[in-house]
C-alpha cells in the first residue's frame, strides 16, 4: 500500500522541534518509556534530534511487575544496544512500602497504581519534564493536551489551566515543584506511527504482530492468559492468532484477532479500524471519564 511521505516529513519535523524545545527549556527532562510502539518511535525521533550526540536525557519506565515478558526483554535489549540510561520505577516497591494498596478480585489491575509510583520517581529524580508518546487521537481526554502540558506540585492535571501555544510558541515556565508532560507525537495518528515505523525500519516487540497465544474472552475482549489475571469459572483459555494494538499491563491490555504478520499487513488492518487502539484497554472502561480521572491524579 502506497502513501505520500510528505506528511510524515512534516510530523517528524514538528516532533523534533518539540523535543529540542523541551531540552532547551527544562533542566532535567526524561523520556517516559513503556516499550510500546509510540515510546519506541519517540525514542527514535529523540536520537535523530540530537545525532551524533548521545541522548541528553534518561528513559523512565514505570514497571507494574505485570508487563508482557516480551516488552521487558525488548526494553532491556534496546537499552543495552544503544547504551541508554534507564531508570525504573517499581509499582511492586510502592506496594511493599504501603504507598499503594494492591487491588484484588477478577478485575484487579496495577495500572491505576502507576500514578503514585510515577509521581514518586519524579520527585526522587527531580525531573521537571517528561516526554511521552501520547497522541490526541487515542482518547478524548488526550485531545485536550498541549505539546507542553503543565502538572501542579501534586502531579495533577488541570485541562483548563494549560498555557496557550499560539504559532507553536511553547511555554515551559512553571513554579517550583511543578513539572510538564511533553507530547511531541500529539498530532500523529495510529496510522501515521505505523507508516513512520515502516519508513524508518524501526524494530518493535513481536506482540504487535500476529502470533499464536492462549487467550480468554471477557467483556468481548481477548486477554492473554497469565499468572497475573484471575479467571472466572466460566472463562476458558483457547489458542488464537492475535496481536496487540497497544502494549501495557497484561491485566488490562486486550488483543485483537489478526493474521497480520508484517508491517504491510498491520498498516492495511489499521486503515480499516474505526475505533482507537485503546478500545481494547480495560482500564479505560472503568467509567466514562476513566482516563481523564487518572490524568488528573498524575497518570501519563
Amino acid at each position: 500500500m502506497h502513501f505520500s511521505a510528505e506528511h510524515l516529513d512534516e510530523l517528524e519535523a514538528e516532533a523534533i522541534y518539540v523535543i529540542r524545545e523541551a531540552v532547551a527549556q527544562f533542566e532535567k527532562p526524561a523520556l517516559l518509556f513503556s516499550g510500546g510502539k509510540d515510546s519506541i518511535t519517540l525514542l527514535h525521533l529523540s536520537r535523530k534530534a540530537f545525532y551524533p550526540a548521545p541522548l541528553p536525557f534518561p528513559l523512565l519506565h514505570i514497571d507494574t511487575g505485570h508487563n508482557f515478558p516480551e516488552t521487558i526483554d525488548f526494553r532491556n535489549a534496546l537499552v543495552e544496544e544503544l547504551k541508554l540510561k534507564l531508570i525504573i520505577g517499581s509499582v511492586q516497591e510502592s506496594i511493599d512500602t504501603k504507598s499503594v494498596n494492591e487491588e484484588t478480585g477478577y478485575n484487579a489491575s496495577r495500572n491505576v497504581l502507576q500514578s503514585v509510583t510515577l509521581i514518586d520517581a519524579i520527585r526522587e529524580q527531580r525531573f521537571d519534564a517528561l516526554l511521552g508518546g501520547g497522541r490526541r487521537d487515542e482518547e478524548k481526554s488526550r485531545a485536550k493536551e498541549r505539546f507542553f502540558s503543565r502538572r501542579d506540585a501534586a502531579g495533577s492535571w488541570n485541562p483548563h489551566g494549560q498555557q496557550p501555544e499560539l504559532w507553536m510558541l511553547l511555554n515551559g515556565r512553571h513554579q517550583a515543584g511543578e513539572h510538564f508532560r511533553v507530547f511531541p507525537l500529539s498530532n500523529w495518528t495510529e496510522l501515521d506511527v505505523w507508516l513512520y515505523i515502516q519508513r524508518e525500519k524501526i524494530e518493535l516487540p513481536n506482540l504487535y504482530f500476529a502470533h499464536k497465544r492462549a487467550v480468554f474472552q471477557r467483556d468481548n475482549v481477548w486477554y492473554a492468559q497469565s499468572p497475573f489475571m484471575k479467571m472466572k469459572p466460566e472463562e476458558v483459555a483457547i489458542e488464537k492468532f492475535v496481536r496487540f494494538r497497544t502494549v501495557g499491563d497484561m491485566t488490562c491490555t486486550g488483543a485483537v484477532e489478526s493474521s497480520a504478520e508484517s508491517l504491510d499487513d498491520v498498516i492495511i488492518e489499521t486503515v480499516g479500524y474505526r475505533t482507537s487502539e485503546r478500545g481494547t484497554r480495560a482500564d479505560d472502561k472503568r467509567s466514562a471519564t476513566a482516563m481523564e480521572d487518572r490524568k488528573r491524579e498524575g497518570y501519563f
